[in-house]
């Protein structure tokens, strides 16, 4: 992973003594609320319903031992002794104190972690695919692209202030666990017709109260100039962007009003100004980058050891955790382990201050010291070998950690929701764990196969509803919460949005619900076919219909 170097450490000391006067100023009476909330957002931190929230930076997913270890002892000595993974791989504390945030912010630079960024109208945390590097199917490794584009977008001064926030996503592998096709910008490495690896790249994605997915703006784009590409498309939507309403403000309404063929036209025009500039990658800088993420000391191994084989005969429960957590890897007996955070009961993302310290010790015992936060809100230990796998396994488990339900339905994506933003309509976390009480049985979500759902508790999205296969959206009617259906999306490739299937429901309706639809999902199945192919196939009446029905 990428290390520091003395500009870095002094430029992040810098901005921690600047907020630590900020908020010394603010809490003195010296800066009203106007003129305090864009530092304090330049700088990760909200206020929410109950205390305010500081969203932590995690590039591209990737955390080293001693970042887990300093983040469980921020959630131990400044919040309630958890954090909270989300959907851009980053975490975030729901419960500090204003006055401690200068000293969370101290912390985290000596691990060489920051906030900034994380919140504001401005390039967010760059985001990839959880098993860059170690993947069979990939591409080329994505992750020293996004660190590339880390470099050149924290403090851009010409997009430090956008017309809205903005977020990017790439992926090189073949299974696009990464959404990208709804960011504002989504990259593709892709091979063009003489084998060169390039980048295809999308623009005008997103999701909250306008669901779009993105349009194809280049085709292909050399290694040399994807920040001059880059670059292109953020000078038109800087310039062309809505200001004077902030729901009309993201790209995709810039993208939909101009018109996919204009908009193209006006990022092509300005790239023919700034392609062979200074943004120009030379083949010295891509291997710079690239050096941060080179493969670590692999062991001569074999695939499927008997350390590996005869636990798998002797012991069920292991085996159906590694049927469903363990990946193959790219190197002969190693493999990727995925650390599911959706034990029933507790909200999904969620991790304790202990749990934090444990994976910390996991990974630097099993994983070469390194884990990546997914944007399913789960933790990766990439680099596992075969024959550790049990004794991996049996360690999780002391922490509650060993949850066999990775992309079932009862691993959902979902938002804090009520119980903390200010911005919600209803609440997400109960009806998390209502659904995942109304199906208890490994087995039958084992045959039921992979269902995405996603809940969000207003609008914003940032349950990312609007591609789930099931998406539940809380909404507000005449000051109850109910909650809205939706079925069909998918955010990987060939991405769709989800369709409504007719009006809302209450919270208690919600199990019922969803119980209902997986019976159409069952009735209606073809062999072992996902819910997503099935619902493509039938359409949505058959769903509608009966949840709808009246009872006899």
């Amino acid at each position: 992973m990428y290390v520091y170097d003395q500009y870095d450490h002094q430029m992040l000391a810098d901005r921690v003594a600047q907020f630590r006067d900020q908020t010394n100023r603010f809490l003195d009476g010296k800066l009203s609320d106007s003129e305090f909330l864009p530092l304090r957002l330049q700088n990760g931190l909200y206020v929410q319903r109950l205390a305010p929230m500081l969203r932590i930076a995690v590039p591209y997913g990737m955390l080293s031992a001693k970042q887990l270890r300093k983040l469980g002892l921020i959630a131990r000595e400044f919040d309630k002794g958890y954090g909270h993974f989300t959907t851009r791989q980053n975490i975030q504390f729901n419960w500090p104190a204003l006055e401690d945030v200068p000293d969370i912010l101290a912390h985290l630079a000596e691990v060489e972690m920051h906030a900034i960024q994380t919140s504001g109208n401005c390039i967010r945390n760059t985001t990839t695919d959880q098993f860059a590097g170690v993947a069979v199917d990939e591409l080329e490794d994505a992750r020293p692209y996004c660190e590339i584009i880390r470099q050149w977008s924290t403090f851009h001064p010409e997009f430090a202030f956008l017309p809205r926030k903005f977020k990017i996503a790439v992926c090189g592998t073949k299974i696009d666990q990464a959404a990208t096709q709804v960011h504002d910008i989504g990259i593709y490495l892709t091979k063009n017709a003489a084998g060169e690896v390039g980048f295809r790249i999308l623009a005008g994605g997103g999701l909250g109260r306008t669901p779009v997915i993105g349009v194809e703006i280049f085709d292909f784009v050399e290694k040399a100039h994807l920040l001059t590409a880059l670059e292109a498309i953020m000078r038109v939507y800087n310039r062309e962007g809505r200001r004077d309403n902030k729901y009309k403000a993201r790209i995709k309404i810039l993208v939909k009003e101009t018109g996919v063929e204009a908009f193209r036209e006006k990022v092509m025009h300005e790239w023919a100004q700034v392609k062979n500039g200074a943004q120009t990658l030379t083949d010295d800088e891509i291997n710079r980058c690239k050096s941060f993420f080179t493969a670590p000391d692999y062991a001569a191994l074999e695939d499927n050891p008997a350390a590996l084989s005869d636990p798998l005969g002797s012991d069920a429960l292991f085996a159906s955790w590694v049927d469903q957590n363990v990946t193959p890897h790219k190197q002969p007996g190693y493999a990727i382990v995925t650390v599911c955070l959706k034990e029933t009961g507790v909200a999904p993302g969620d991790v304790t201050d202990t749990q934090l310290d444990h994976i910390a010790d996991l990974a630097e015992e099993f994983s070469y010291g390194e884990v990546r936060v997914t944007h399913h809100q789960n933790v990766v230990l990439a680099d596992v070998r075969q024959d550790q796998l049990y004794t991996l396994w049996k360690k999780l488990n002391q922490q509650s950690l060993a949850s066999d339900n990775l992309g079932l339905l009862t691993d959902m994506i979902c938002c804090p929701g009520g119980d903390y933003c200010a911005l919600a309509n209803a609440k997400s976390i109960p009806i998390a764990e209502s659904i995942q009480r109304e199906f208890p049985d490994i087995n039958e979500l084992k045959q039921l196969g992979n269902i995405r759902i996603n809940i969000s508790g207003c609008m914003n999205a940032c349950g990312h509803h609007h591609v789930g296969n099931i998406g539940i959206l809380g909404v507000d009617k005449k000051g109850e919460e109910f909650y809205q259906v939706s079925l069909g999306g998918s955010s990987q490739h060939e991405a769709s949005l989800g369709k409504i299937i007719g009006p809302s429901f209450s919270q208690e309706e919600i199990p019922a619900v969803v119980h209902k639809l997986i019976e159409v999902f069952k009735a209606n199945r073809h062999g072992d076919e996902e819910f997503l192919s099935t619902y493509q196939r039938i359409g949505i009446e058959p769903f509608k219909e009966k949840v709808y029905a009246k009872a006899d």
